[in-house]
């Protein structure tokens, strides 16, 4: 562990089952990268560089899922050589588009796509960072937010925790003033009960929220059900919208249970 205060922290860059955007992330970060670079060290990150340098490092940023039993071993090894671990992404803290895996049959899914299946090692199921290890702090979204991670790492610089919102995406619409999309238009949206963070993006566009940043910590998903099947939501509608890039999020994952409650 870094404990030195002369020592430049160390930070350290990992992935997992994913498509690699959220790292990018970071490094379209461009002038605030040169800044963050001058005050971490970077010594695993190679997305951008083939340099790797053994921990234990102060800070590890996580994307991806856990989907082999490699990836099972490795996480764990990666949570004992970080004295931080913070999951970035919908794959590392949801599970990710991947976890549609876990309500179909993976051995019928390997043996259409590969001409030997038998090669392959896989999990039955996409999990979340936090199924396998303890987290520190989760960064969530289809890619994260520019922004929270910019935060999160200078609040590890200034000692302090990140400012990360739970609330919904409904706040952050009034906060900049977008006009609501459902109540306006008549745009099926899961911004009432998808977590903030994102700036409201998708509604600043006049597009419904589809729930990338995973459910917010009490999502009221029983009444939202009725308010998308009036704005022309179908049942399978319903399903898929739920069941995108935070598919294996518990509260996404159990709506039918809300949906037949009515």
């Amino acid at each position: 562990m870094n404990t030195s205060q002369t020592k430049t922290p160390t930070l350290a860059v990992w992935k997992f089952t994913s498509c690699d955007g959220c790292q990018l992330t970071l490094l379209d970060c461009e002038d605030e990268l040169l800044s963050l670079a001058g005050r971490l060290h970077i010594a695993h990150f190679t997305e951008a560089t083939s340099t790797v340098e053994p921990g234990p490092y102060d800070v590890s940023l996580v994307e991806g899922s856990v989907t082999t039993p490699e990836e099972q071993r490795r996480i764990i090894e990666i949570r004992e050589q970080s004295r931080i671990l913070v999951t970035i992404g919908a794959c590392a803290t949801h599970g990710g588009i991947q976890a549609l895996r876990n309500f179909a049959d993976v051995s019928e899914f390997t043996s259409v796509v590969y001409a030997s299946p038998q090669y392959i090692s896989t999990l039955a199921t996409s999990t979340p960072i936090s199924a396998h290890v303890p987290v520190d702090f989760e960064l969530r979204g289809c890619p994260i937010d520019r922004r929270q991670l910019l935060d999160t790492l200078c609040a590890f610089l200034a000692g302090r925790a990140p400012d990360l919102p739970n609330t919904s995406v409904c706040t952050e619409c009034k906060r900049r003033g977008t006009t609501c999309v459902t109540v306006a238009h008549g745009i099926p949206c899961l911004g009432p009960v998808t977590q903030a963070g994102c700036g409201a993006l998708c509604p600043a566009y006049h597009r419904g929220c589809y729930g990338c940043f995973g459910p917010m910590a009490t999502p009221n998903i029983r009444a939202l059900l009725p308010i998308l099947s009036v704005n022309g939501m179908s049942t399978d509608d319903v399903d898929r919208v739920f069941h995108t890039v935070a598919a294996a999020a518990p509260a996404f994952a159990e709506r039918r249970h809300d949906e037949s409650s009515q």
